[in-house]
Parts: structure tokens; sequence; C-alpha cells
């Protein structure tokens, strides 16, 4: 019943966080904001959602371990598990952005992360209010800088027609019962999957949780290989660290602190994200420069088998 709990909750989470993101666009775009703007801000945090919604309410109902697990782990399975699947299947050439601008605020994201949870075992309001705060300044400077590269690539990312206002206000309102009611049903679940096999929340975070919720990520990078936009599915998964880190994380915090309970998440699981993080760049290079191959694929993959194993075992 608990594993029919969690993947419940997780289809309905993913569908919510899909409607919700449809109407957060027609809005937008009734609003006359520019592609540019929808694309940097709406859609990321129309994306970042189920992650977004499943932490806060696991902060405040009492299981911080949760949050901070499904996290961590998403951003350990966007890069080792939807990265290392999506060039298995289609090599990927990367451009000049990746290395001067996505991987070295991903990585200053996540030594931030580590620096504020690390050594005294809490993520404080002033903290996440940093975190957010630096995530506004890197839009800002991503708008300014790169404005016109990106508005090429929000032009094939979004969808842009506009659909009536009865069928926003009908997908707003699935959007959000689905993201309350998925929630509901994924901690119960994972919570009571727990407690019944006598595992930590932050095994079930960092694990069956955090694939489920990067599932839209997969589907996202895998459609983009097949349309042969291939630039967009790294970029794709690098916002999402990003914003899961200071935006999820950030704004979890500012409502309610985050206690680390089992100490395991700092002394094991954010060194396996920071390590998944870092190797990225050196594979960007090596053997191949500015391309992700099979290869590349079939190492990153291991890694999270290897995460996985060490985790649950």
């Amino acid at each position: 019943m608990n594993l029919f709990y969690i993947i419940t909750g997780l289809v309905v989470l993913i569908f919510g966080g899909d409607w919700l993101l449809k109407a957060s666009v027609a809005i937008s775009m009734r609003l006359n904001i520019s592609k540019i703007v929808i694309g940097m801000t709406v859609v990321s945090f129309a994306t970042s959602a189920p992650e977004l919604i499943v932490s806060i309410k696991s902060a405040l109902d009492g299981f911080p371990d949760l949050a901070l697990g499904n996290v961590i782990g998403s951003n350990i399975a966007n890069l080792a598990f939807v990265l290392g699947i999506t060039v298995c299947l289609s090599a990927i050439t990367v451009d000049q952005s990746f290395y001067t601008i996505d991987w070295p605020v991903m990585m200053a994201a996540s030594i931030l992360l580590y620096a504020f949870i690390g050594f005294d075992g809490v993520l404080n309001r002033y903290e996440g209010i940093i975190l957010v705060v630096l995530l506004l300044l890197f839009i800002i400077y991503l708008l300014r800088v790169q404005g016109k590269k990106i508005a090429q690539e929000i032009d094939i990312e979004l969808d842009t027609k506009l659909i009536s206002l009865s069928k926003t206000i009908f997908y707003l309102t699935l959007g959000g019962l689905g993201l309350w009611g998925g929630s509901e049903l994924l901690i119960k679940g994972a919570i009571g999957l727990a407690e019944q096999v006598g595992i930590s929340e932050r095994v079930i975070g960092v694990t069956i949780v955090s694939i489920g919720t990067s599932v839209p990520e997969l589907a996202a990078s895998i459609i983009a290989v097949i349309k042969k936009e291939k630039a967009i599915s790294i970029g794709n998964l690098i916002g999402s660290n990003i914003f899961n880190i200071m935006a999820v994380l950030g704004i979890t915090s500012i409502i309610t602190p985050i206690k680390v309970g089992d100490t395991q998440i700092i002394t094991n699981d954010i060194f396996w994200m920071l390590g998944i993080a870092f190797i990225i760049l050196p594979l960007c290079f090596i053997p191949n420069k500015l391309k992700f191959g099979l290869k590349e694929g079939l190492l990153l993959l291991s890694c999270y088998v290897l995460f996985i194993y060490k985790t649950v075992f």
C-alpha cells in the first residue's frame, strides 16, 4: 500500500507540475511578459514545483531528512541518472556557457549548501534568504548578459500557443490540487515505507522520492535529444540543480528552518552530490572536447548505481 501511495503521489505530482506550468505560461503571456523572463522564472519555478511542495511539506510535518534527501538525491539523479541515460541514447555537444557560467554556478551553489549545513547541521532562515537572493541575482545576470541566446532556446522550449482563459483556470486549479494531493500521498507512502522496511526517511528521500521527482527532467531531456535540441537537455539539468538548491531549499528554509536528522546526509550524500557535479567538467573535455557520449554516459550511470548500492546497503 505504501508503494502504491508513493507511485500514485509521484504520478499526480508530475501531472500537477505540468498543468501548473501550462497555466503559468499562459497567464504570463496574457500579461505580456517577455518569453525570456517567462522561461527563466515562471518555467523554472513551475518545473521545480514538485520538489518545492514535497520539501516544504516534509519540513513542516517534521521530516527534514526527506526534504534534504529529496533535493540532494534529485541533484545526483539529474546528472548521473538522467544525463547518463540521455547521452547513452545520443551524444550531445555543449557550448562555452556550460563551463563559463552554468557549471561554475551549480558548483558554487552546491558548495554553499555544504557550507551552510555541513558544520551546524541546520539550514537557517537567513541562509535561505541568501540562497534566494543569489538566485535572483543570477537570473538578472542571465537576462542582461545572455538575453538573446536564451530567447532562441526558449522559443524552442515553450509552446507559445495561447490557451483560453477557462482552460488556464482549469489547468491552474488542477495543477494546484495535483501538487497538494500528490505531495500528501508521496510523503505518506515514503514515511510508511521507511517505517515498514526499517530504513531511514533519508534513504527513501535520496532514492525513491528523488528518482520520481527527476522524471520530468528525464522526459524533457529525452524529448530534447529526439528533437535534436541537445543543448537544451544539459542546460535543463544544470538549471534544475541550481533551482533545487537555491529556490527549493532556500524557500523551504525561509518558511521553516531545516535541521539535519540523519548525519549521513552531510557525511555521505552531499559529498556524492559534490563529486558527481565536479566530474561533469572534466568529462566535458576528456576524451572528447565539449562532448558527452556513450562512454561518459556509462560512467555516470555506473556512479549512480554505486551511489544507490552504497546508500541502500
